[in-house]
């Protein structure tokens, strides 16, 4: 009886250790790698207060068009701090270039910001003469 239990739970054994269990993959339904997909995602997500970093970097600026924006394909991802372990609060570093009317550069500026969507600083690196 022995004999036949161990073979029983062997056979068990053996054949759920062969079974494979994948997790499925995002399905990505965009015209770019999923990689890639995420940056852009993320860059998204951060709008507002990049837009907030840009507003402020060149209230001053009197050369400064009134229709500056910035685009979320342009912007580099420059870091990513983790601040409190897997799954906490990140610090996301971006590089970003402003732009006017049909994509005249303005200039070159890097804005950290929290998952949160927090600004935290921003830099002004560089301005394009109009």
């Amino acid at each position: 009886m022995r004999k036949i239990q161990f073979i029983f739970l062997l056979t068990l054994l053996l054949t759920t250790l062969d079974t494979n269990h994948y997790a499925n993959a995002a399905i990505n339904e965009a015209d770019t790698k999923l990689c890639e997909t995420y940056k852009y995602a993320l860059i998204s997500s951060l709008r507002e207060p990049v837009d907030q970093a840009v507003a402020e970097i060149y209230k001053d600026d009197k050369e400064a068009p009134s229709n500056l924006i910035w685009a979320t394909y342009d912007a580099e991802i420059l870091k990513i701090k983790q601040l409190y372990g897997v799954g906490g609060l990140y610090e996301i570093t971006l590089k970003v270039y402003p732009y006017y009317d049909a994509h005249m550069s303005y200039g070159v500026d890097e804005v950290v910001i929290n998952s949160n969507g927090e600004l935290i600083s921003y830099k002004h690196l560089k301005t394009y003469p109009r």
